[in-house]
């Protein structure tokens, strides 16, 4: 795992601007660090590296191809290297390598095949920026789903890309202004979806994609082009459905994991994994605990408060499968210390709050191991989250079914709240959410409008300042969703789920979390192969009886017996909600809500959030909208 940064078109100091953005990276790569310089067209890369494969000076970076075309620089892991490279020596009769990297097998393959054909051969994670001696033209690519973040744009007249965000605010001069329109966006999710950033003309490059530019290196002559499309993956495979049993399915499922594990467990560092206790995660330990000759380092933390704690089933199904298990407990003072971390670990603002414990694990693995597994991506793909389950009551009300809301009286319970949500909008009461709420409901016409009217949070329109509301609202994937894709509600929802909250929540919140602590992490089920039988598989096959993720259980309890894992799922979180009510969290709070009040008004409307507020301290209301406002006013401090 690495960090890549890089300037095209010049007009600082070009070393001096490379060095501090390789420095604003510096964890996601403490190992080394490098650039490379072509003065002629003025174009700068830098790299920070992470020692993972070949630790050699062979493996450094950036790094120039054998015919000194192209010059790399790699953040990721390429799993299946060794395949390529055999198919490089079949293809040209040798192949010297100067080392073992997949980073120079990976530049080799460009330099045959040209980046989308070796794009799409590739099984892996990264962000690439690939410069081309030969044309002076630069390509940034970005991995499937999004694991690793890639971000890109102006900066002072320069064309700028980098791992991380507060590379690119580094850079001299840096005065780019807040996005004022992405600011109802993040306030509706929490974070800022891709391609959009906090910063104007700065982007997230989407997943699965490759831009390309070419000198004088402006914005508008980028060409973005994509390589691999979930949508398109998830449409195909729908049209060609499994057909063996639920069994047969498992035992391709399995084989397929173990497969991928195979690639994903090779390090010349110290490896391990998560083990939450969970489904997902215990299914990964298992199969890496069959495919390995010694014990699978595992590693979980638990939790003080036992409705949030799961860390004696993490231990139980451990010394059940033998693996090497490390546990911490952590509580109160290990969150409190975190905070004034977060808002350099995002770059941007960002409140997932189960981004607290991930960063916990993550700092306590980094100890022991350099590589770890994780069992991320399962709810998505094998329909594993309560909001699945509940569309089918939502296409219910939607389609007039509930004896008391059908046709005209759903149409005037609807225009009620309707009325009632514009008296009431602004005041922030809970009776006015609820309102908005319902109105949202029972005005929505398909079952994607129902999940986007449930996931709302635009109750907050009043909290917004009149200057942002006022701009134009960019259109994000979730807006853009073209519903009824696919044949079954809980697929569309998935799809959705998939092209947005997996890649711009949940993966942004692990890579964030390991990258702070220079741990890199892995997850087997984003798989290319293993995502696209994932979405051959019959929806009944994931879900059925109230049971979700049928596949991933079905594989686990050939490891793990059934009575070890029927539980109720808990989640990976801590009680923040309760926690800013009381002590040293409501105190820091207060100090980070006073102290940014006069930058924060720009963009929130202070005296709407008092309400909300002092609701809160009543009564433990919008937590989740009180989280939002906080990262955000810590990210402006």
């Amino acid at each position: 795992m690495c960090g890549i940064a890089g300037i095209a078109g010049y007009n600082g100091d070009p070393i001096r601007n490379i060095e501090v953005m390789n420095k604003r990276m510096y964890r996601r790569g403490p190992d080394a660090g490098g650039h490379f310089m072509d003065d002629d067209r003025h174009v700068v890369i830098g790299h920070r590296r992470l020692s993972i494969i070949d630790l050699s000076e062979a493996g450094a970076q950036p790094m120039e191809s054998h015919n000194g075309r192209y010059i790399i620089a790699f953040n990721g892991e390429i799993y299946n290297a060794p395949d390529i490279k055999s198919e490089l020596e079949t293809e040209l009769g040798s192949l010297n390598l100067r080392g073992t990297s997949d980073t120079e097998v990976l530049l080799e393959a460009v330099s045959v095949w040209g980046m989308d054909a070796t794009l799409n051969k590739a099984r892996g994670m990264w962000a690439i920026s690939l410069y081309d001696r030969q044309t002076g033209s630069i390509m940034i690519s970005r991995d499937r789903m999004g694991e690793k973040p890639l971000y890109y744009g102006i900066v002072r007249g320069q064309f700028v890309w980098a791992s991380d965000i507060n590379s690119i605010t580094a850079i001299e001069g840096f005065n780019n202004p807040i996005n004022r329109s992405i600011i109802p966006v993040y306030f509706r999710y929490g974070y800022i979806p891709a391609p959009y950033t906090i910063y104007e003309n700065i982007y997230k490059l989407t997943p699965g994609t490759i831009l390309t530019i070419g000198a004088p290196y402006q914005l508008d002559s980028a060409d973005i082009t994509p390589y691999y499309s979930i949508t398109e993956t998830a449409v195909n495979s729908q049209k060609n459905i499994f057909n063996g049993s639920e069994e047969e399915a498992a035992d391709e499922l399995e084989s397929r994991l173990k497969y991928a594990l195979k690639g994903q467990m090779l390090s010349d560092v110290p490896l391990g994994a998560f083990l939450s206790g969970g489904i997902d995660s215990t299914m990964v330990v298992s199969l890496m605990q069959q495919i390995s000759d010694r014990p699978i380092k595992t590693f979980t933390i638990g939790f003080e408060e036992e409705e949030y704690n799961e860390a004696s089933f993490a231990a139980a199904t451990a010394a059940h499968l033998g693996t090497n298990h490390t546990e911490m407990y952590v509580g109160y003072k290990d969150v409190m210390d975190l905070l004034p971390s977060l808002s350099e670990a995002y770059g941007e603002p960002f409140a997932d709050s189960s981004q607290l414990p991930t960063m916990l694990v993550s700092k306590m693995t980094r100890k022991h191991v350099i590589v770890a597994l994780s069992g991320d991506a399962g709810d998505e793909f094998y329909c594993g989250y309560n909001t699945y389950k509940d569309a089918r009551t939502g296409l219910a009300v939607m389609n007039g079914k509930l004896p008391f809301l059908k046709g005209g009286i759903r149409r005037g319970f609807g225009a009620l709240a309707g009325g009632l949500d514009n008296i009431l909008s602004g005041v922030n009461t809970g009776l006015a959410d609820n309102i908005h709420k319902l109105h949202q409901v029972l005005s929505t016409a398909t079952i994607e409008e129902y999940y986007r009217a449930m996931s709302d949070n635009s109750m907050l329109s009043g909290l917004i300042a009149s200057s942002v509301n006022d701009l134009g609202i960019p259109k994000v994937s979730d807006d853009v969703y073209s519903d009824g894709l696919l044949p079954d509600p809980e697929s569309n929802l998935m799809l959705m789920d998939m092209l947005q909250y997996l890649p711009d929540d949940i993966l942004t919140k692990v890579d964030r979390a390991g990258m702070y602590y220079s741990l890199e992490t892995r997850i087997p089920l984003l798989d290319a192969d293993v995502m696209e039988f994932a979405w051959s598989l019959p929806l009944s096959y994931k879900m059925s009886d109230g049971i979700t993720k049928k596949p991933l259980r079905n594989i686990l309890y050939r490891y793990v017996p059934k009575e070890m894992m029927d539980r109720p799922k808990k989640g990976f979180s801590v009680p923040v909600s309760k926690w800013l009510r009381e002590g040293q969290m409501n105190i820091w709070a207060e100090d980070i809500l006073s102290s940014n009040r006069a930058k924060a008004s720009d963009y929130i409307n202070m005296a709407a959030f008092d309400k909300i507020w002092q609701q809160y301290k009543k009564d433990g209301r919008y937590s989740t909208v009180i989280w939002y406002v906080l990262m955000f006013c810590q990210w402006l401090t």
